[in-house]
This record gives structure tokens, sequence and C-alpha cells, in this order.
């Protein structure tokens, strides 16, 4: 499986607030969004998301290029492949039996 166990908890823990997850949506919707735009799109002070964009940037999922005053921001291509192997491998087992242990009752 692609991704060790900490880059994907790094991914996932990247995308644990609905602002950070309102951001990658602009950003697959908008991509090469200026910081502005964000800031006008996302709705919350300019301080409060542009922690949030350094937050998607030290993980990797997004890159922010400088544009003379500005700063254009777009999604990174692949960055979210391994958080998306690991949750599409959480399907169920198929097949006969489940091994999953059965609480005993003490008396």
């Amino acid at each position: 499986m692609p991704g060790s166990n900490e880059q994907i908890a790094d991914l996932a823990k990247a995308l644990g607030h609905p602002a950070r997850i309102r951001i990658v949506r602009l950003l697959m919707a908008t991509p090469g969004c200026i910081g502005g735009d964000i800031v006008n799109a996302v709705g919350l002070a300019q301080s409060t998301v542009s922690e949030h964009l350094r937050i998607l940037k030290a993980a990797g999922i997004i890159s922010g290029e400088i544009s003379g005053p500005k700063v254009c921001y777009a999604l990174t291509p692949d960055a979210l492949a391994p958080l998306a192997a690991f949750i599409a491998a959480l399907t169920p087992p198929t097949g006969t039996g489940c091994c999953l242990p059965v609480a005993e009752e003490r008396s």
C-alpha cells in the first residue's frame, strides 16, 4: 500500500478542518486562485485563511506561487494519492466468514 502511516496521518490531519476542505473544494473548482479570492470565498478572516493555507501547503496538498504582490494557490497533483488509496482499501472483506472476535461474557 503506498504511503507510510505517518504520511497518511499527516494528510488526514491537514484535511481535518471544514475550512480546509472548503479551500480544497474551491481549488478543485477554480485552479489558480489568488489568496484574496480564497478569503472572500471561505468567509473567514484573512489571518485565519492564511493559517489554513499554511497547513495545507506544509502537508503538500497545495502549492503557492508568488505572482507580483499576490500568491496564486493550486492543488498539488497526486498529493492526496496515498490517503485516497488508504481510504479505498477500507472496503469490507468479501467471501465467507468474518474473523471479528466476539466478546465473551464473564460470570
